[in-house]
């Protein structure tokens, strides 16, 4: 009997990741900034970019909504969580909650925005000589309906934190799965805030990125429940043999969670994210920022954040830094804090 497909439908990639529920999308951002400014922004002229709209990739990179350094000034979100996985490059982080941060180099920041928070990320150039290159994904995770209001909450995932399953075949080639979401061959990430779809164990959520050396194969396993939808998003290298189905780059992939599906890298390296999760189930009503079940829970959405503006906006600036020499750390909004060597 030959061998089922395990690849059930393909979806090209571009700058936001098509995703299925659970997910709401992923943004993968790839920034080649060049070398930066006193000012911790861009240390070349900014003539011709849409300052506070530029999403163009000139010259292969973006402000965003920055107009100084590059990146997101305060926004608000509620109904959903954003999970942040950055690779390369930093992003200092302040919001409505007091909390701050810099974090990046292989961490993860998890915020469930909840009832309604406002923040920033913005990207701190720090090498004056250059590149300062930019590298994350940042997935919107939903919340069901009983979780929609809860309390806003911020946490992190140090990279030093997160396992890695690594293993390497007899010919030297490796295959390294960064574990930030979801166990694996019995490594457990650091857990999801409290009120996280993840949280439940139910949801078999997972969020993992996969890097193969040229050559080498890796096992996804299966899954517990027949209802979990996986996703494969190739993103980086030549493509992928995903059973006896070719990925090509750029590639997106629902595939079957109920059985194994063999990974082969067999045109060069290649990278890709898997994000795995049990449907919530529930209809989705969204606009801009605010994630709901429903329009009038999306217009009362607007009403609040005009009245309460989420709790405030307690820092100086719209878009604030921490400046050219601190080090990766995050100020938690009970006054606790953490710091990591870099």
């Amino acid at each position: 009997m030959a061998e089922a497909d395990p690849v059930l439908q393909e979806m090209p990639l571009g700058a936001q990741w098509p995703t299925v529920d659970p997910f709401l999308f992923c943004a993968h951002h790839l920034d080649h900034y060049p070398a930066g400014s006193a000012h911790l922004g861009p240390a070349v002229p900014l003539d011709g970019r849409d300052i506070g709209q530029d999403f163009a990739g000139v010259d292969g990179w973006n402000m965003y909504h920055g107009s100084t350094v590059p990146g997101f000034p305060q926004h608000p979100h509620r109904g959903f969580e954003t999970v942040t996985f950055v690779r390369q490059g930093l992003i200092d982080h302040a919001d409505s909650l007091g909390a701050t941060a810099r974090f990046g180099r292989g961490d993860a920041q998890w915020l469930t925005a909840g009832g309604g928070v406002v923040h920033s990320e913005m990207f701190p150039l720090l090498d004056q000589d250059g590149p300062n290159d930019l590298h994350l994904f940042q997935i919107w995770l939903n919340l069901p309906a009983t979780d929609k209001l809860v309390d806003p909450y911020f946490t992190m995932l140090w990279s030093e934190d997160i396992p890695r399953l690594v293993t390497t075949d007899d010919a030297g080639r490796t295959v390294e799965v960064t574990v930030v979401a979801g166990a694996l061959a019995g490594l457990t990430p650091p857990s999801p805030p409290p009120n996280s779809w993840a949280a439940r164990p139910e949801s078999e959520l997972a969020i993992w990125h996969i890097a193969l050396d040229d050559g080498a194969s890796w096992d996804l396993p299966p899954t517990i429940g027949p209802d979990i939808v996986r996703t494969l998003y190739v993103f980086e290298g030549g493509g992928i043999q995903a059973g006896r189905h070719t990925l090509a780059a750029n590639t997106g992939a629902l595939v079957r969670s109920d059985a194994p599906v063999t990974l082969h890298a067999a045109a060069g390296p290649v990278e890709l994210m898997v994000l795995q999760g049990r449907p919530i189930g529930e209809p989705v009503a969204r606009y801009g920022p605010f994630v709901m079940n429903t329009d009038a829970e999306i217009e009362q959405a607007f009403v609040d954040y005009r009245e309460t503006a989420f709790g405030g906006w307690p820092w100086d600036l719209d878009a604030p830094h921490h400046g050219p020499t601190k080090g990766r750390f995050a100020r938690h909004a009970d006054g606790r804090e953490e710091t990591r060597t870099n």
